[in-house]
């Protein structure tokens, strides 16, 4: 089994900081599921996609709001989305396991979205990691960590891998058995890239009275499940399409913060499941976001409403709306779908498979 595959692979020559490149393989494994013996119930294999939300706040944190940050789980991998201060406060408070974090994405290099990442990483080594961290970021983020990490006499006992964004649209930066996660180029004042995380497509679905009709032995399920036809001991072949089914549409999900609107967007992130959009700001204050380069509640839901997704999570929020209503009540009449990200909450999709 190869390595997952990722773009603009950064050479490492600074081993005592990052540890050795080799020990990226073998350590991302093949978890597409699979049995032996009878035929499992329908119900316990699905594909699930979670996203947990450990800050939404805008810029500067405050007592009960934290900077940007969350975990989205598709199908037990774990990617870090964002990394603003608090965020390994934030894992802690959320139960959610450091060692399971195997991908971290930063959109971009303002502080509300990065300082926490150096503490994390320093944690990950005090934790004993050996894993390796695939880090997707901006071309400036591999100086900006190496530069840290390194003034700080900080080193680590885990490969880091790097991945530099580009703003070319729907450019793949990682994938492997569970998912691939694209990116897509925002409008702010800093190179920003959104996220796109696909799940991808899983195995083929059985038709247990057909394996029935046709006495298949437990032992070939998986071939079937893999678009095989099957061969019966008289050599009579049965084609694929009579034992399965096809695998339901794979669950996708969409980051997009920092950014003004962007007309361009609803035709990258079309059909997702879910969209996490910033709304930093209400309408009374459009031209402030304009000025800075945010959106506001009612942005965010003309792009879903465009792109035609699932569920629109606003977030990103500015400290000065103590009610946060506001925003939702200016995005409904564009969207019906609308929720206010809340931090420490976990939204899950799933499908069967």
């Amino acid at each position: 089994m190869g390595l997952p595959q990722l773009a603009r692979q950064s050479v490492q020559d600074d081993s005592q900081f990052f540890g050795a490149e080799q020990a990226f393989l073998g350590h991302f494994k093949n978890q597409r599921y699979g049995f032996a013996g009878t035929l499992p119930n329908s119900d316990l294999y699905r594909m699930t996609l979670s996203v947990t939300i450990l800050g939404c706040g805008a810029a500067t944190p405050a007592a009960t709001v934290n900077p940007s940050a969350q975990v989205v789980d598709c199908n037990g991998r774990l990617v870090l989305i964002d990394c603003g201060e608090g965020t390994q406060v934030q894992l802690r408070r959320n139960k959610i396991k450091f060692t399971r974090i195997q991908v971290v994405c930063i959109s971009h290099m303002h502080g509300d979205h990065v300082f926490g990442l150096p503490g994390l990483l320093s944690t990950f080594h005090l934790l004993g990691r050996r894993d390796p961290l695939v880090l997707v970021g901006p071309p400036a983020l591999e100086e900006w960590v190496r530069t840290t990490l390194k003034t700080s006499g900080t080193w680590t006992c885990y490969p880091l891998h790097f991945v530099s964004t580009t703003a070319e649209p729907l450019h793949r930066v990682f994938s492997d058995e569970q998912l691939s996660i694209y990116t897509f180029p925002l409008r702010h004042s800093l190179p920003t890239t959104g996220f796109k995380i696909d799940a991808e497509v899983g195995l083929r679905g059985l038709r247990p009275d057909a394996l029935a009709a046709w006495n298949v032995p437990t032992c070939d399920y998986r071939t079937l499940q893999l678009g095989r036809d099957w061969t019966n001991e008289d050599g009579q072949v049965v084609p694929n399409s009579e034992l399965t089914r096809d695998p339901a549409r794979p669950l996708a999900y969409a980051y997009a913060s920092d950014t003004a609107y962007l007309p361009e967007l609803p035709a990258w992130i079309q059909g997702v499941d879910a969209l996490y959009h910033e709304s930093t700001f209400a309408e009374e204050h459009r031209v402030l976001a304009q000025k800075t380069l945010h959106s506001t509640a009612v942005d965010a839901a003309k792009i879903a409403e465009e792109a035609g997704v699932g569920q629109l999570l606003l977030g990103h929020f500015s400290i000065r709306y103590r009610d946060r209503s506001v925003l939702l009540h200016e995005a409904l009449p564009f969207f019906e779908q609308t929720l206010l990200a809340e931090e420490g909450k976990t939204y899950r999709w799933m499908r069967k498979k």
